[in-house]
């Protein structure tokens, strides 16, 4: 069923509070064999580009002439959640599936111009920037998408009870910050995306990312096979890690999401680790596939810019990112989605928009995926 015929009236409420439902027989079904652009580390990438802070002349320009930022302010207007005063900041960091250039020959399937965002997080950066919480949007939760205006001006009409991930299709990144914010009535203060093209490139130079697993993985969509154990990924590897969701846990998009945020874990640490500060080389390679790669806000749109905001995020550890799913509950009439259990997302954007830590009642007794404890970092 796609996105915009999904029936339902989607996020008001928590789940039972939706009005009838049609009970849908049979397993979860196998979902289309389909690329999903990750965007699991654009912030993380962000943090590499740290040389053009300090570059000049042809090296600056060069960096500086690969990123691509879209004007969110502009688009969106006034009429926003008020932008927090505590020193904290709030990034929508989103994947995208698009087709085009090298996505095509990774994920297969025809470049018709279109995406979606197959990962989106909220990275709650806390006063200070010594910690962040880290919340991942499901991309099948049916929610109503508001009415929203993209960047080129064209207006879309509001929709009911479709997937997350169809705003973006909709009206791009400007509508799929409008989303966010409708949903949580937080601020977004930065944007930044990537397609699993550069994901999978980003790896490679990094020299892979070293990770150990529980259990045997194999999974013939995401064309990863791994036994338990520990292994250095490679970037087809590591995309096909994040891609999996049918290798391991329940094969839903939640058991998808547990093994993106432990991988996330393991790639902070790996950053950290494979010296490319000492490496001018290698920081090179690194700083141009990351700036190739990422699509920021126009706020973050220079070398300058995005060096000096990924210089804030440099001090925060693995061991101090809290990351957690929205809370959902399966769709008792399809069970390939999911319905926002909504009082416990409010303990999230509470706590978020206090610049608290997320308390775990938010996320006792929702749906997981089942996939927790698979992947860690070695």
């Amino acid at each position: 069923m796609s996105a915009e015929s999904t029936p339902g009236p989607g996020i008001p409420g928590d789940i039972g509070t939706n009005g009838p439902r049609h009970r849908a027989k049979g397993r979860r079904r196998k979902p289309r064999k389909r690329h999903k652009g990750l965007m699991v580390t654009a912030w993380t990438a962000a943090g590499i580009v740290v040389l053009g802070g300090a570059g000049a002349g042809y090296v600056y320009f060069k960096l500086n002439g690969n990123l691509k930022s879209v004007d969110i302010d502009q688009a969106l207007g006034t009429d926003r959640p008020k932008k927090a005063d505590n020193g904290s900041e709030n990034i929508l960091v989103l994947g995208s599936d698009t087709r085009a250039g090298g996505n095509k020959k990774l994920g297969g399937g025809t470049d018709d111009g279109s995406a979606r965002s197959d990962t989106a997080m909220i990275v709650h950066v806390y006063k200070g920037h010594k910690k962040a919480s880290v919340v991942s949007i499901p991309r099948d939760t049916l929610i109503d998408r508001p009415s929203c205006t993209d960047t080129k001006g064209k207006q879309y009409p509001a929709a009911n009870g479709v997937m997350f991930n169809s705003a973006y299709s909709t009206g791009g990144a400007a509508c799929a910050v409008k989303t966010v914010e409708s949903i949580t009535d937080l601020r977004m203060d930065h944007y930044l995306e990537v397609d699993f093209a550069g994901f999978q490139k980003l790896i490679d130079d990094l020299g892979g990312v070293e990770v150990t697993t529980t259990k045997s993985i194999d999974d013939p969509d995401s064309h990863l096979k791994l036994k338990a154990g520990t292994h250095r990924l490679d970037g087809e590897q590591a995309l096909g890690l994040v891609r999996t969701r049918h290798g391991v846990g329940d094969g839903s998009d939640l058991g998808r999401i547990q093994l993106q945020q432990a991988f996330i874990k393991a790639l902070v640490n790996q950053v950290k680790d494979v010296g490319v500060f000492t490496n001018p080389k290698k920081l090179l390679d690194l700083a141009e596939t990351a700036t190739k790669t990422v699509t920021t806000d126009s706020d973050l749109g220079s070398v300058n810019k995005l060096a000096s905001f990924a210089g804030g995020l440099k001090g925060i550890t693995p061991s101090h990112m809290h990351m957690v799913t929205m809370p959902v509950a399966y769709d008792p009439a399809d069970p390939n989605r999911v319905l926002l259990q909504k009082k416990k997302a409010d303990e999230i954007w509470k706590a978020l928009e206090n610049d608290r830590p997320i308390p775990k009642s938010a996320t006792e007794g929702t749906a997981t995926g089942e996939a927790k404890g698979v992947v860690s970092g070695s």
